[in-house]
């Protein structure tokens, strides 16, 4: 069943489609997707080729975008536009701490989510491709994490692309979890010098911070266990185009004076619960090291362990010197299961996600070697979530596709410089640049 209505110079169609949980298994268990169907009023008539847009993660429904706005407006003005909701995502049949336990216990739990990552994504859009688009291939956007299943689409399933547009999101193809953050750690440190090179009285601000994390017991409104290794995580935002603005303006109003003294203040901490939480996305955390799980060799916990390779990240030898404290970047980490309410019960089920030593390949090199499909990525130089020298590797390792390698833009780059990004990428599968 669908429903079709409109926005602002838009016609939407709300789409649901079963398919099976695994794919190897047809006629086992299915789940639903959810995909809005976008096209412009002026063409809703019209038969149109389509472009699928796969969002960035892994765990976030696609964006809820309002009318021609950003990409979509440049999209709208040749395609009609897809937007998924991957599974366990958005309005897709749910993977929470809510909805987990109907599958049983850890054990079965993992086991579910085995079947969460970009392999799958990919086996879902070819089941529902030829239902909306009569067979024809469509156009894939992929940002990010989407980026990856784009890869992974050009590896097992090229026959259904007429075209892949990849923005910050070329994977590296055989590297292990380990290599990715051994990268990453790096990356993460030039971007906290940055920030505090604009920023430099965030650097006592961080630091008092950090101190007081590591003195007072912190339980910030929604029952997250506020830490100091919490506090380094906000370094997330370091990877957008605005997003050392928004730390440096989430810092300057940490503290308020108490009868107790100095606490952090309810406005800092509500602001910081926002960014914390998963409880809107908790595949994030439960798959994202699985998504470069390959082979026998489980992922483990991996940046957490690398971590501890650079002692520049630990807060309390920075706090016991003079330097400053470091922020950490896209990572995730054991702890997070204990600090945040919405993963506290998935704690066992994301340890054997983390010890899992038989997940299949997810990119095909021989293949990719042999690709036909007009290919071009948008490669941030230094980017935060995505590291260049492996996303350099992965663009010479796919035959035919053109990188656009930039450092105008920060990962984020699809949002906020929507139309520009489209139209260039677009611009070189044709080859007409």
């Amino acid at each position: 069943m669908s429903a079709t209505y409109r926005q602002p110079g838009v016609v939407l169609t709300d789409h649901t489609f079963t398919v099976p949980l695994d794919h190897a298994d047809p006629a086992g268990e299915t789940i639903d997707l959810y995909a809005r169907e976008v096209v412009a009023s002026a063409k809703a008539d019209r038969d149109l080729p389509w472009l699928l847009y796969l969002q960035g993660g892994p765990g976030f429904g696609a964006n809820r975008l309002v009318g021609r706005r950003g990409w979509l407006d440049r999209a709208l003005d040749e395609y009609r536009v897809l937007l998924l909701d991957q599974r366990g995502t958005g309005h897709s049949t749910p993977a929470t701490r809510q909805t987990l336990p109907l599958r049983g216990g850890p054990a079965e739990q993992a086991a579910y989510l085995g079947h969460f990552r970009a392999d799958s994504i990919v086996r879902d859009c070819e089941a529902i491709r030829p239902r909306l688009t009569g067979g024809a291939p469509w156009t894939v956007l992929g940002q990010s994490f989407g980026g990856f299943c784009t890869v992974t689409y050009l590896s097992t399933a090229p026959e259904g692309l007429a075209a892949a547009v990849i923005t910050g999101g070329l994977p590296a193809l055989d590297a292990h979890a380990d290599d990715v953050y051994r990268a990453a750690y790096p990356r993460v440190a030039r971007k906290v010098a940055a920030h505090y090179r604009r920023y430099p009285q965030d650097v006592e601000r961080a630091r008092r911070i950090a101190d007081h994390l590591l003195t007072h017991e912190v339980t910030l409104p929604n029952g997250y266990r506020f830490t100091v290794e919490a506090f380094q995580s906000l370094g997330i935002l370091l990877g957008t185009g605005d997003g050392s603005h928004r730390l440096h303006f989430l810092l300057e109003h940490a503290f308020v004076p108490t009868p107790a003294g100095p606490r952090l203040s309810d406005a800092f901490q509500e602001e910081v619960q926002t960014q914390l939480s998963y409880a809107g996305h908790p595949l994030y955390a439960l798959v994202h090291e699985a998504t470069y799980g390959q082979g026998d060799r489980p992922t483990n916990w991996s940046a957490e362990r690398v971590r501890a390779e650079f002692p520049q990240f630990d807060a309390a030898k920075s706090l016991a010197g003079e330097g400053p404290l470091f922020f950490t970047g896209e990572t995730i980490h054991p702890w997070m299961f204990d600090a945040d309410p919405a993963l506290r019960p998935l704690r066992e089920t994301a340890d054997l996600l983390a010890a899992r030593a038989d997940w299949p390949r997810l990119y095909d090199r021989a293949r990719l070697a042999e690709n036909d499909v007009p290919v071009a990525a948008a490669i941030y130089h230094d980017d935060l979530y995505v590291d260049t020298a492996h996303s350099l590797a992965t663009a010479a390792a796919i035959r035919g596709l053109r990188p656009w390698i930039t450092n105008e833009y920060e990962h984020d780059a699809v949002r906020t410089a929507g139309p520009h990004v489209l139209t260039h990428l677009l611009t070189l599968t044709r080859d007409e640049a």
